[in-house]
């Protein structure tokens, strides 16, 4: 590579209709701005990110909250044991804080009688009180994610992703006179305007690489599956050419990155040539996985290639609807998981919630090893990452919203100190949390939803 060399941030590697964006290399940074950053980063303020490594945000949503016996420490501090919940993330232990303390005030009835689950995904990521309603008048309020997209969705090709497992509804009564629109959706881009999520990773792989019209892009995934292709073979001239100017360093990451977008390729293709099944009366398409961990380990993994080709900055993740009574088989629970929630104590239907939540736990983990396993800079990518997984329900069977599970991964660009269990004053708002992040993002908010002010000590 010249020495000289440098490469545009929001370069792609194109073909017929298809785009794929690609990683951060160090070509894309010349050495002059990588010593004026290493002398000024002493200086940089805790809002700021640099234009190398912008920083992402991305909050997991999981339905029906957990049990709190297993999630929460015991001390405080760095000296804590992850509980047997949290202990997948024991190889991400230094770059995770876990937050005890935090309240959604407005997940509570608050006069408005039964519905804590339809409250709590409205209320989740906007800290608003929702309107009791299954009709058309739906209104909640303006989430933290899309508050975030307004200011700096600008700079990629992707406002804000949103993912998830499970279909919802849009319309009707799903809890207690709540709308579904409550249940299925926790990104909302107005009061009045929820965003609805992606669940088929065939949908979300082509929305991430492909480019045109959508006569054009059917066009291209005809071709490819006619000729039985790969999406590379439509860049691979590009790609050609690139390698040609790239330092050994990032051959290596563009060699990685690319084998990744394949590796995905070819197991959703895998997921679509299986037959229809049907699970607890639902019937799942044909393009989503059997196995629940694939699914989920597919999203997170194409949601890994958006962050890292800053195809996108903001995410939303729902691992569940709210309410939802998903069945687990595979993990010895045929019951619903909504259902086993009302555990009245019960030790063995506890048991199964453990089960539950750690399986989450488990592929939470995988996504975030997965950030911390990619070079960015003189760090990772989960470095330059702030990824919120929590919920606005604290206990399933008391339906409380405080002292919520809440863990918060990656150093926010070198913003938050990690490694702790942060225990805050009881009804502490969750929004304050939220409306730090924006801080870091540099999106300039005064307040959000019920916040009371920036959640302090994250620095340390």
């Amino acid at each position: 590579m010249s020495k000289n060399w440098h490469i545009p941030r929001r370069t792609f590697l194109r073909g017929m209709g298809t785009a794929i964006a690609l990683p951060m290399f160090d070509a894309m940074l010349p050495a002059v701005s990588r010593a004026a950053e290493a002398e000024t980063a002493a200086a940089t303020t805790a809002s700021a990110t640099t234009a190398a490594a912008p920083m992402r945000t991305a909050y997991f949503y999981v339905p029906n909250g957990v049990h709190m016996e297993h999630w929460k420490p015991k001390t405080d501090g760095t000296d804590f044991e992850l509980p047997e919940i949290l202990a997948p993330l024991e190889e991400v232990r230094g770059d995770i804080n876990i937050l005890t303390g935090l309240a959604h005030d407005k997940a509570k009835a608050n006069g408005d009688g039964a519905g804590d689950h339809a409250r709590s995904g409205a209320a989740f990521l906007t800290g608003c009180q929702p309107r009791k309603t299954d009709g058309a008048d739906i209104k909640a309020g303006i989430s933290v994610d899309q508050f975030a997209a307004q200011h700096v969705g600008k700079h990629t090709k992707f406002a804000s992703l949103e993912l998830g497992l499970e279909r919802g509804r849009q319309a009707g009564n799903c809890d207690s006179g709540y709308s579904c629109a409550y249940s299925s959706n926790v990104s909302w881009r107005s009061e009045s305007t929820p965003m609805a999520k992606e669940i088929d990773p065939r949908l979300v792989f082509e929305r991430l690489f492909s480019v045109g019209s959508t006569q054009e892009v059917a066009g291209s995934v005809a071709r490819r599956n006619r000729e039985r292709k790969s999406i590379l073979d439509f860049v691979s001239d590009d790609a050609k050419s690139l390698r040609k100017k790239l330092g050994r360093k990032d051959k290596r990451k563009l060699s990685e990155y690319l084998s990744g977008v394949r590796e995905i390729e070819q197991r959703i293709a895998k997921s679509e040539t299986r037959e229809t099944i049907t699970v607890a009366g639902v019937t799942a398409p044909a393009g989503i996985p059997k196995d629940l961990g694939e699914h989920y380990r597919l999203m997170c993994d194409m949601l890994v290639l958006a962050l890292q080709g800053d195809l996108t900055r903001i995410s939303t993740f729902m691992v569940g609807n709210a309410g939802s009574n998903r069945s687990f088989p595979f993990i010895d629970v045929p019951e619903g998981h909504h259902s086993l929630s009302h555990h009245q104590n019960k030790p063995e239907t506890l048991e199964k919630i453990k089960k539950i939540n750690l399986f989450h736990m488990q592929q939470f983990a995988y996504f975030l090893k997965r950030l911390k396993s990619i070079e960015e800079g003189e760090g990772t990518l989960l470095d330059n990452c702030a990824i919120v997984y929590g919920s606005a329900i604290g206990d399933g069977n008391r339906h409380n919203h405080n002292d919520l599970p809440v863990v918060l991964a990656g150093k926010a660009g070198g913003t938050i100190q990690t490694g702790r269990h942060i225990v805050y004053e009881d009804d502490t708002p969750m929004n304050n949390l939220f409306l730090s992040l924006l801080d870091r993002q540099g999106v300039e908010v005064e307040s959000l939803g019920d916040s009371s002010g920036r959640l302090k000590g994250l620095e340390g």
